[in-house]
């Protein structure tokens, strides 16, 4: 919104310019209505701060394309697919996969992972911010930020993986990038890139990155796990499903 409003005074910003600026952004619907309700609230602050008049919201009256229709479907991968995937993936990217798929993390929360972030004794993940487009802000929900419960497996991979890696301190990342000489996470780029040249090796279709988390879910939903036990909680039965469908061999 910045590099395009950022300048113009609010009430420059017209429903219908806004609608064509929206139009034209090569993104899906659903972020398309996200932008709009930032706009939105910044409309609402400026009527609440007494800095324009108050009036009814003109973002009200910008319309998105089919925003009523879901997007893009991550594919689920099953159980031979995955191990398939994994036995394909070299390192760091195979970690990488099974912590995603073990735990159902999103893309932006697994790369914003660092070493402090682990109670290797507890035997506890804190999810403490999430990394999108290499910039760093806070995890997605509340929820997102409760501690994840680590099977003793999923402990001893993370811990074979810190001992390969060149960066161990507590505030580097845990999928650091060696481009960046560590300053960074890893990249999606470069993981989808991996991922697609280990789809074909596997001999399965092409998935994403957000597919791990997508076939968590599914596999929940194959052992009969409650919706209600999926959403208030998920980490703790993942522990225990996760011991039932094992990933790890």
């Amino acid at each position: 919104i910045l590099p395009h409003w950022g300048s113009m005074p609010i009430l420059e910003v017209k429903p219908r310019t806004v609608e064509l600026w929206l139009a034209s952004l090569d993104l899906e619907p659903k972020s398309k209505v996200n932008i709009r309700m930032v706009l939105s609230v910044v409309y609402e602050y400026a009527m609440w701060a007494e800095l324009i008049p108050t009036v009814r919201n003109p973002m009200e009256l910008v319309t998105v394309k089919n925003a009523s229709k879901p997007g893009r479907k991550a594919r689920t991968m099953t159980l031979v697919e995955f191990h398939a995937l994994r036995d394909v993936l070299t390192e760091p990217y195979r970690t990488m996969a099974i912590v995603s798929v073990c735990l159902g993390l999103r893309w932006s929360e697994l790369v914003g992972l660092q070493w402090q972030d682990i109670d290797w004794l507890g035997g506890e993940l804190t999810l403490r911010r999430a990394v999108v487009k290499q910039i760093t802000g806070e995890v997605k929900t509340v929820h997102s930020a409760k501690p994840l419960s680590l099977d003793a497996r999923l402990l001893e991979i993370l811990k074979a993986h810190k001992q390969r890696s060149d960066y161990t301190e507590p505030g580097d990342w845990v999928f650091a990038s060696p481009d960046q000489n560590g300053t960074m996470p890893r990249s999606y780029t470069c993981f989808y890139e991996k991922l697609g040249r280990a789809c074909q090796d596997a001999g399965i279709r092409h998935v994403s990155a957000h597919s791990f988390r997508h076939s968590y879910r599914a596999w929940l939903d194959e052992l009969g796990t409650s919706i209600s036990v999926q959403r208030s909680e998920e980490r703790r039965v993942g522990k225990e499903c996760r011991s039932r469908w094992s990933p790890y061999h």
